[in-house]
């Protein structure tokens, strides 16, 4: 952890989330899940809620503690030590509260906030189509209005926690002609008629989570349950990646440190040549890399988190969101991978979780955006903010012996 950023209060939340990971999630559970025996954990979510341990940012009057950013990640680390598939679970519902806090009206947030908060309903978010993933303004599920209510045709697939949702949030379009930005809209979808579930994934890593597919087959929905405006689901979206992405970013976190602490000490007990590994430069300066990596990813974390709590511009905001969740994901593939060849052989078997953790790794690369999506965020972004109008400074550029020779700088 960033001892010296954290507050004492802070530390104190650490401990507290600590104590939650190590007394409240069974050894067994885990194994379970990651061989498909369980598939939806809601035990592990009631829990995190008897300890209002779950949307921490979200204001006490519906259940949560109203800290900000910098401390939310500081919970998700620890919870991120326990692997993908609940980290995931454990931050739905601060994912899909953002919705609720920023967008929803009054009645809906007593109806779902405050009891998701409470451990007494769950959710899920339906972003994908079996179409298309980064491409989700390319929505076809649509909603049709009928009276008092909004009819849903199409799926959903790669749903987090579908299996064992109470309801979902899902995004459909409700005007054809529109472009996708402003075509859709949010909807707060619960279990029922027309809403089918189906367990249709044998998946890599990141398993036991109730990953799954839905079907909206004529499915009527309360027009009291759209999110916002109708056509607004675009800038639900926009402020939904905040929390997704940086939620992927600091779990990536846990499991990456973890994997760093197994194979170091491993490193520190295995002997090979009269010696312990450690002291062979091809481990140790692993463990090094593996550090340092570990602390510049933790440390854009935490300054995207900061930037968030403060309010920065929009722009710089999504940015440094999007690298955040890029060098994170990619730092804890490279921590685990590094994990993995100090430990050998014996880290690619299931006498350690690191084999499990390098599945698990895998998916947050892709999932919330991929990271090639990420770059194109990143990239363009700071062109934006390179090349607007700004307070005059110094002109590095022409800071070069000829650079007033404006005939050798040719541009067409």
């Amino acid at each position: 952890m960033l001892e010296p950023l954290l507050t004492p209060e802070e530390k104190a939340l650490r401990d507290e989330v600590r104590a939650f990971v190590w007394d409240d999630v069974p050894r067994q559970l885990i194994l379970d899940m990651d061989a498909d025996r369980v598939c939806y954990p809601r035990e592990f979510l009631e829990r995190a809620a008897a300890r209002n341990l779950l949307g921490l940012r979200f204001p006490g009057a519906y259940g949560g503690r109203g800290l900000p950013w910098t401390s939310d990640i500081v919970a998700l680390e620890e919870v991120g030590v326990l692997g993908t598939s609940l980290a995931c679970l454990y931050s739905l519902p601060s994912i899909v509260g953002e919705a609720f806090s920023i967008f929803a009206s009054e009645a809906q947030k007593a109806k779902y906030l405050r009891p998701t908060l409470e451990g007494r309903l769950t959710c899920a978010e339906a972003l994908t189509e079996p179409r298309g993933g980064s491409d989700f303004f390319g929505t076809t599920t649509a909603a049709r209005r009928d009276g008092d209510a909004y009819i849903l045709q199409g799926q959903k697939r790669f749903v987090v926690g579908a299996e064992g949702a109470d309801y979902f949030l899902v995004y459909a379009r409700t005007d054809p002609t529109a472009p996708g930005h402003a075509a859709l809209s949010a909807f707060v979808v619960e279990r029922g008629p027309g809403v089918e579930v189906q367990h249709v994934y044998g998946l890599m890593g990141t398993r036991g989570g109730g990953t799954g597919r839905i079907y909206f087959r004529d499915a009527r929905v309360p027009a009291e349950n759209l999110v916002g405006r109708e056509n607004g689901g675009g800038d639900i979206f926009w402020r939904m990646m905040i929390p997704e992405r940086m939620t992927s970013a600091a779990g990536a976190l846990g499991m990456a440190r973890v994997a760093l602490e197994i194979a170091a000490r491993y490193s520190d007990r295995r002997k090979a040549f009269g010696q312990k590994i450690r002291a062979f430069q091809g481990v140790s300066f692993k463990v090094a890399d593996s550090i340092a990596a570990l602390d510049a990813a933790r440390g854009l974390v935490y300054l995207a988190a900061r930037a968030i709590d403060v309010g920065d511009e929009p722009g710089r905001v999504r940015r440094l969101v999007s690298e955040a969740k890029k060098v994170a994901t990619e730092t804890a593939w490279q921590v685990i991978n590094h994990a993995m060849q100090i430990m050998g052989g014996i880290g690619y078997t299931n006498v350690y979780p690191v084999e499990r953790l390098l599945r698990d790794a895998r998916l947050i690369m892709i999932w919330t955006g991929t990271n090639e999506v990420m770059d194109l965020l990143i990239q363009h972004e700071y062109y934006r903010e390179l090349l607007a109008p700004r307070p005059v400074g110094r002109d590095v550029e022409a800071d070069a012996p000829q650079a007033e020779r404006m005939e050798e700088k040719v541009y067409e």
